[in-house]
């Protein structure tokens, strides 16, 4: 198969070439590791790639034969390395299969290379020593977001139709936005993290994907989700697949609006015209559209402190453990200096700080649930600006302590984090794109705990409305001369 013919086609699409006869899963491979050799000198959104022995059948599941690419973070392959962008994990290798992994596996994908994260998914640039900036395929002196930027910047550029990607403060919907694709955030619980992990971030990382299509994310979900014995959390199993919702129609929704973000950072004017263009689509499909005041249950500062606790207490556990099994300092020859920052802000964090922070959890859950009772979905930006440049986030970040850098995270992207603190699924959607500059914006819908089917069913309906397979970066794998 030819790369220019490869990219036209979503994973729902290339399973259903191998289900009838028109190709191998060994064809798709080759197409795919050809796209990634056309494009990823160009962005560096991979880090490794590897030949593959899974064999699926074809037909078996409607994603079996797919090629596909994990993060390198938060997913475990047997004799493969998991090395979270992080020199103090390099050359570690996984043992075993994550819970994750097979159920990747059992979906008949395969898996031939891991995408790149910023150092332990902290940040939402993807910049990491390691391996080097990911850059946006669609401007390469941008950034492509994070912590899942390797894979978004992957699949925009046509390497894959979908990707593994995590999130734990906007790490699937921020590069979603920045590289024009489709991102759903599940409902805490909705995908187990464990065994290994068990919680990421006391319940805020989720486990999921980037994908150029709406149904291709509801497909995968629907093969991924359901919990491991003993999980910690649990989401209620839905009503029927969450494939079939993307056709369903949504009805009319009543949908709460929020131009500006909790945290004070104004909302761009190209991002503030995205919104108010997307909300006069939606109301030209029936649904009622009004602004809406949401508060948090708390303050913008507590709620910063409190994920600034969660996040660093989270980190140094983690550092300490990857220090002990790699037997490497942690010091500035292993870590970066804002994740060294915060492993030293994290070790100073006490017991009754931590429990505090849960509290604020709690308290934003409780908070922003109320409001799904009187609106169906809050839509918001997913960022209030458009794609930074590189080297943005790192100016001065080297007078940041652990707080510091969380609150530059959150203040860079205020509109993500209140979703996973709070549990709630939220996705971002590539309605429309900068009428200046021709980069995407993405635009966030949140639901209650639980309705992943009421966003796949409007995300299908926006997409019909306002399509965006026909927009395609600057460095595309389908203008690969070399078929």
């Amino acid at each position: 198969m030819k790369v220019s013919e490869y990219v036209g086609f979503d994973a729902v699409g290339l399973a259903q070439l191998v289900a009838d006869g028109e190709v191998t899963p060994a064809e798709l491979e080759a197409a795919a590791r050809a796209a990634a050799e056309a494009v990823n000198p160009r962005i560096n959104a991979i880090v490794e790639t590897w030949r593959t022995d899974d064999e699926p059948s074809p037909g078996s599941t409607p994603l079996a034969g797919v090629p596909f690419l994990i993060k390198d973070l938060g997913v475990s392959m047997a004799g493969r390395r998991t090395e979270l962008g992080s020199r103090l994990a390099a050359g570690n290798v996984a043992r075993a299969d994550s819970s994750l992994m097979r159920r990747f596996r059992r979906a008949g994908l395969v898996t031939f290379g891991r995408t790149a994260t910023p150092e332990m998914a902290y940040s939402i640039t993807t910049e990491p020593v390691l391996y080097g900036a990911t850059r946006n395929p669609w401007d390469l002196e941008r950034s492509a977001g994070g912590s899942s930027g390797g894979a978004g910047a992957a699949v925009a550029a046509g390497v894959v139709p979908i990707a593994h990607a995590t999130d734990a403060a906007g790490s699937i919907r921020v590069p979603a936005a920045y590289n024009g694709l489709f991102g759903l955030k599940p409902t805490r619980g909705r995908v187990s993290v464990g065994p290994g992990i068990d919680e990421i971030f006391n319940g805020l990382g989720v486990q999921g994907s980037v994908s150029r299509t709406v149904r291709d994310s509801a497909v995968l979900l629907d093969q991924i989700q359901g919990p491991e014995p003993g999980d910690p959390y649990f989401a209620q199993q839905p009503s029927r697949p969450y494939a079939e919702e993307v056709t369903r129609h949504p009805g009319s929704l009543r949908i709460g609006v929020l131009t500006q973000a909790w945290g004070g950072r104004r909302t761009a004017p190209p991002v503030a015209d995205a919104l108010s263009r997307t909300a006069r689509l939606l109301e030209s499909l029936g649904h009622q559209v009004t602004e809406a005041d949401v508060g948090l249950g708390v303050d913008w500062e507590e709620f910063v402190l409190a994920n600034a606790l969660l996040w660093t207490a989270n980190l140094t556990a983690s550092v300490d453990e990857l220090a002990a099994a790699s037997n490497r300092p942690v010091d500035s020859s292993t870590l970066e200096p804002v994740i060294l920052a915060s492993y030293h802000y994290g070790q100073r964090v006490t017991g009754a700080q931590f429990v505090t922070a849960l509290a604020v959890r709690n308290r934003v859950a409780r908070s922003l649930a109320r409001y799904f009772d009187a609106y169906d979905m809050l839509l918001t930006p997913t960022l209030p600006e458009l794609p930074v440049p590189l080297g943005t986030y790192a100016e001065g970040a080297e007078a940041l302590d652990g707080l510091g850098w969380l609150d530059r995270i959150l203040d860079r992207s205020p509109f993500t984090a209140v979703f996973n603190v709070a549990g709630t699924p939220a996705m971002s959607v590539p309605v429309t794109a900068d009428t200046g500059t021709g980069l995407p914006i993405g635009l966030q819908f949140a639901a209650g705990y639980g309705f992943e089917g009421s966003l796949f069913r409007l995300a299908g309906q926006l997409e019909q409305a306002s399509p965006w397979a026909g927009r395609t970066p600057t460095v595309w794998a389908g203008n690969h001369t070399g078929d």
